[in-house]
């Protein structure tokens, strides 16, 4: 008689409890990171239960949103892993050779970790990140390769959430929209104190920063005082004396009762009160002003005479203050310079004077070698606003449009081409009497400017000396065989700036790049005999975007999606992550019946 041997089958099975469902998302909304915590070894990374966790991380109640840099997630083979690593593009590295402010990604900072130093990072010098979660308790071992954590939603519900290596999910951030109802709410999260104290108690900053007032000193006297930038203020334009300096310019109106007693006593008459003082280099040179190390003079680059009373005429007043400061990151001002204008006034009952002030500010480099290096639009791709780069003979520069003056004739000046904003402009040109030829060349000069642009630059950041990184731009000319007329002259009257563009890169980081420009040009024609003394000229420019848009990814799965309700041998019923009380016993009979059949078979 055989005797029947008694097979082990191993099974492994996972149950879930009745009202257990999965709640997938692309992100962990309303979740904060709690005190469990994924622990991977080399066995596939189990989960650990909640009294096996070692680590523990007090919740955040009322977060609304998962904040990953909180979160150190690991890796398999117990490897740290950077959710946030920067970026090989660097869109916000805009001047070349120092450091931009907040820009995570600007290797001449030479920050290891810049989220230590900057109190923000720009968008675009990091990547997004994007977490894909399901319900906690469904999950029995992980063995994901990617960074994975638990995190707890608003509802008190856990979920096991894995960081998602998707760069089609890298999308743009929408702007927030602020309304009435959201406006208070946000300026008291964002907002400060409207004016701060110039001087504190405290120990003075080592370097200045953006805003900072520029202090300067008065030797003849050991007075530490303010550089000051007049502004108008009220209907009139007064000038307001106690305005800081600022990188703008500003405009203002001086009234005078007794103009002839004021020329010469009158200190913002005279051209010496605006470079009699010194500038301090850092504002911790306060605490020791007199060191020469410290001070940087006003240097005068132009002609200023004092103010001299000549009879019924007040000569020498200054009219225009211009100051060019060059700065040299943490290390200060490192040179001061100031430009006057003067006029003269006659000496009148109810006299005026308009003054401008304008404030410069440059980096130290660019009065060096380094004033070589050309300014970015971007980096690599075109910011909106920024200049069109044109080059000519390995000289780069903006393309311009026509400026007019007051009267309508076309200016010396001209209007820069801004990268994404069509425009438009015109003016008077005045013809001098020559020949059909040189009046042709002498307009087409007028429009396109000095010198002709020959190339555009493809991206904002393209090098003069590589000529790959700028294209060609096509030129169509006025045809001379569309008029029937030998004593006629065709001179070109209009200049259109076509400028084909589009985004090319990644959906997270997409970069504006120059596809294609040409100068579409219209002409009339004019009688050899006509005495055309000007001639009305115009110049627009109009930029196409002709991005090819990707086809959108597959959506992330929804939190309200559910399993069947029948799904064999386990019945389910889901009820928005709250467990039923109801247990149903018959599944666990049809198993164990179909587990005895099995067994019987391999007996007989």
């Amino acid at each position: 008689m055989r005797t029947p041997q008694l097979a082990l089958l191993q099974v492994f099975f996972l149950v879930f409890p009745d009202g257990v469902r999965p709640q997938p998302s692309s992100s962990p909304s309303g979740a904060v990171p709690t005190s469990l915590e994924l622990q991977r070894g080399t066995d596939g990374g189990t989960l650990q239960s909640p009294s096996e966790a070692t680590a523990t991380r007090p919740a955040v109640p009322g977060l609304p949103t998962v904040v990953p840099t909180l979160v150190t997630p690991s890796a398999p083979g117990n490897r740290t892993v950077d959710l946030f690593p920067v970026l090989p593009i660097c869109v916000c590295d805009l001047t070349p050779g120092a450091c931009d402010i907040n820009c995570c990604c600007d290797r001449d900072c030479y920050l290891l970790h810049p989220r230590t130093v900057f109190s923000f990072c720009l968008p675009g010098s990091v990547r997004s990140s994007s977490w894909v979660c399901v319900d906690n308790s469904v999950i029995f071992r992980s063995n994901s390769p990617f960074p994975s954590r638990v995190f707890m939603d608003s509802n008190g519900i856990r979920q096991f959430c894995v960081h998602v290596n998707n760069s089609n999910l890298n999308y743009f951030q929408k702007l927030q929209k602020v309304n009435a109802t959201n406006f208070q709410a946000l300026a008291a999260e964002f907002g400060g104190e409207s004016f701060t104290s110039t001087f504190q108690t405290q120990s003075p900053p080592s370097f200045y920063r953006a805003g900072d007032p520029i202090l300067t000193y008065f030797p003849k006297w050991s007075v530490i005082s303010l550089l000051r930038q007049p502004a108008g203020v009220g209907a009139g334009g007064l000038c307001a004396e106690s305005n800081p300096a600022e990188s703008k310019s500003t405009t203002c109106t001086r009234f005078f009762k007794n103009l002839a007693s004021s020329c010469t006593l009158d200190s913002a008459l005279n051209a010496a009160s605006y470079y009699n003082f010194t500038v301090l280099k850092v504002p911790r040179s306060m605490t020791d002003p007199q060191n020469m190390e410290f001070q940087v003079p006003v240097i005068l680059t132009s002609q200023a005479n004092a103010p001299l009373l000549a009879g019924n005429t007040c000569q020498n007043v200054v009219s225009q203050v211009t100051y060019e400061i060059e700065t040299n990151g943490t290390f200060g001002i490192q040179k001061v310079s100031v430009s006057l204008g003067q006029t003269n006034l006659t000496v009148e009952p109810g006299a005026s004077l308009q003054q401008h002030f304008i404030l410069r500010f440059r980096a130290f480099q660019q009065s060096t070698a380094a004033s070589l290096t050309s300014p970015r639009s971007g980096n690599p791709g075109y910011i909106v606003g920024k200049p069109l780069l044109a080059l000519t003979d390995d000289i780069s520069y903006s393309m311009t449009l026509l400026q007019s003056q007051g009267n309508g004739s076309c200016s010396v000046k001209r209007h820069e081409v801004q990268f994404g904003v069509n425009a438009i402009s015109g003016c008077k040109l005045r013809l001098k009497k020559a020949d059909c030829s040189h009046l042709q060349q002498e307009i087409y000069q007028t429009l396109h400017g000095r010198p002709r642009p020959e190339y555009v630059a493809i991206f904002g950041n393209a090098d003069p000396a590589q000529k790959g990184g700028w294209t060609r731009i096509l030129n169509r000319h006025c045809s001379i065989s569309a008029i029937n007329c030998t004593s006629c002259c065709l001179i070109p009257v209009s200049l259109e700036i076509q400028v084909l563009w589009a985004y090319v890169g990644l959906l997270s980081n997409p970069q504006a790049h120059v596809s294609g420009v040409r100068f579409l040009y219209q002409c009339q024609s004019i009688q050899d005999s006509q005495q055309v003394t000007e001639v009305s000229l115009t110049t627009l420019v109009n930029f196409v975007d002709i991005t090819q848009k990707p086809q959108p990814p597959r959506g992330q799965p929804k939190m309200d999606w559910k399993w069947p309700f029948d799904f064999f041998p386990f019945k389910v019923a889901f009820s928005r992550g709250v467990f039923s009380q109801k247990c149903s016993v018959s599944p666990i009979l049809i198993l164990c019946l179909l587990l005895l059949g099995v067994l019987n078979l391999e007996t007989m």
